[in-house]
């Protein structure tokens, strides 16, 4: 419009270029030209948008209608709700309605600022939302697992932790570790979840086996990491399958002997142990046929001597 009235266009000439009313292109030129009679779009736009924003005020539906603001008030001095009022207005058939955001813009404008005092909060202005807070860690210093070192001479194992039921009235759980090279398992019994507890255990188990760094889930038991004496790494966020090896023995252990929904503060910790003697002594194909407990005995792995594998009799 700026470049064809430039160029000399009358304004019904641009009324037919840009498909509007000649009348609108007149109203157009005449509010939004400059003092010195130029027309420039920058300027229109700034004048438009200024007008515009004139145009309404904070709390404008209430205000103008009179007999609106005097149902409200009278609502408000009654103790209910600016979601209470609009339904009321909906379920009574008022002629006039304002929902509960244009009564809310209304109490925290200057013209309702009075009436804040009836609300449940009695605050005047809106409440502001923290923001850019800091997110919680709940496992500090965590290390992802795809950082985890990978040469062949380290031995890396894997922890987790499987419970009780909900419904049991203890959180009496078990910490099991594998070794995946061998497929070798060490279980400690703990009475709950707290981080304290889980890292007595984890310290339990590092004197029994050689481990050069573990990876665990990321759980509030593994919260004290930093006192377990070996270098640990986290799963990322639902990724389970990155500690298979340990997942997939404990699958076993409560397929053979500890099924889901038992209570754990029940079973003993000589079943426990004898248990796991049972599955690091059967016979795997990974392992060329041969048993968890020979493999970590040919390795090197155990640190104190172990009971040989114990047959299982039903």
């Amino acid at each position: 419009m700026e470049i064809l009235w430039r160029d000399g266009y009358g304004q019904v000439e641009i009324a037919k270029v840009l498909k509007v009313s000649k009348s609108t292109i007149s109203r157009e030129i005449k509010k939004r030209k400059r003092k010195n009679g130029i027309y420039d779009a920058a300027t229109a736009q700034h004048k438009a948008g200024v007008k515009r924003s004139n145009s309404k005020y904070q709390g404008m539906k209430v205000e103008a209608n009179p007999e609106l603001k005097r149902y409200i008030m009278r609502n408000l001095q009654k103790y209910r709700s600016p979601d209470e009022i609009a339904g009321l207005m909906r379920r009574e058939g008022k002629p006039f309605y304002a929902s509960k955001k244009a009564i809310y813009h209304w109490l925290y404008s200057s013209c309702g600022d009075s009436c804040c005092r009836y609300l449940c909060a009695r605050r005047h202005k809106r409440k502001k939302q923290k923001r850019n807070r800091l997110k919680r860690e709940t496992i500090p210093n965590k290390i992802s697992v795809l950082k985890r070192p990978k040469h062949r001479w380290m031995q890396h194992a894997e922890g987790d932790l499987f419970v009780s039921p909900r419904s049991a009235e203890t959180s009496a759980s078990v910490a099991v570790i594998c070794l995946p090279k061998s497929q070798f398992l060490v279980a400690e019994k703990v009475k709950n979840r707290k981080p304290a507890t889980m890292a007595i255990a984890v310290q339990k188990i590092d004197r029994q086996i050689k481990m050069n760094t573990l990876t665990l889930d990321r759980g509030i038991e593994n919260r004290y990491h930093e006192r377990f004496g070996v270098k640990t790494y986290f799963c990322e966020s639902h990724s389970p399958w990155q500690k298979p090896h340990v997942e997939n023995n404990i699958g076993l252990l409560r397929r053979w002997f500890v099924p889901k929904k038992t209570d754990l503060s029940k079973l003993k910790d000589v079943e426990l142990q004898r248990y796991i003697k049972i599955i690091n002594g059967k016979y795997r194909k990974s392992l060329g046929y041969r048993s968890a407990y020979e493999v970590a005995t040919e390795h090197g792995i155990l640190k104190t001597k172990q009971p040989p594998e114990v047959a299982f009799h039903w």
